[in-house]
């Protein structure tokens, strides 16, 4: 009777054992062992729009406060728009005569009209961010390092040059630069066997202030792509957090 009880208890046992195995799916076992079953759920494509949208505000809007404020291009040593380049020689020539003062004034002046440019950016970013689609977001996520800055570029470019051309033009004519910088080459271009000069003053300022407004952004973007402490929300955390695997 005992090794009956015992046959008995036995195949019961096997029985559960079946039954349980049975219940656990290939791909339950598959997450135990490469150690998925508690890893986080994964991102749905509304958190990835969430998170792309917030890390793009997050960029535009420290750039632009970097840039727009006073000395925001002047005192950038890699950001500050010099002397046009074509027109080098006129200053050159003034510093030998020694003006060199009128020169370095003039560059503050158009510094001044970046820094005064740069706040019309922010409602054409947020624009740009609004309408972005999963197509969208899904190729900064996954795209280079630069891929969000690429998008703004391709997206506002238009808009930020019409925004910023009157607001350099209104700051440069209030200094009274403009009309020195035309009286300055117009008198150059009188000497004989000078180098004319006809730079557009306003496009120059309004270009080089857009180029330093990308640069801005590109190294925001770096830093919540490569530095887990520039993500400052959960959301960025998740988002850009599964980028580092």
């Amino acid at each position: 009777m005992k090794k009956i009880a015992l046959s008995l208890i036995l195949v019961s046992f096997l029985v559960s054992s079946c039954d349980l195995l049975n219940s656990i799916s290939m791909s339950d076992i598959e997450k135990v062992m490469d150690g998925s079953a508690n890893s986080p759920k994964a991102l749905t494509n509304s958190e990835v729009i969430k998170g792309l949208k917030e890390a793009l505000n997050v960029g535009t809007n420290n750039a632009v406060n970097m840039l727009s404020k006073q000395d925001g291009f002047f005192k950038d040593p890699i950001l500050k728009i010099p002397f046009p380049s074509e027109a080098q020689f006129v200053a050159d020539k003034l510093r030998q005569v020694g003006l060199g003062d009128m020169v370095d004034n003039f560059e503050l002046k158009m510094n001044r009209g970046a820094e005064a440019a740069v706040v019309k950016a922010t409602p054409i970013f947020t624009s740009a961010i609004t309408s972005m689609s999963i197509q969208d977001a899904m190729g900064i996520l996954k795209g280079s390092e630069n891929a969000a800055t690429t998008y703004f570029k391709n997206k506002t470019s238009t808009a930020l040059y019409n925004a910023f051309s009157p607001q350099v033009k209104g700051v440069l004519e209030q200094m009274q630069i403009t009309n020195y910088w035309t009286d300055l080459t117009s008198a150059y271009n009188k000497l004989p066997f000078s180098q004319k000069v006809e730079t557009d003053l306003t496009r120059y300022v309004t270009n080089k202030a857009m180029d330093g407004l990308f640069t801005k952004i590109e190294n925001e973007e770096k830093a919540i792509r490569e530095n887990p402490a520039a993500r400052i929300s959960e959301i960025l955390k998740r988002v850009f957090g599964s980028l580092d695997n």
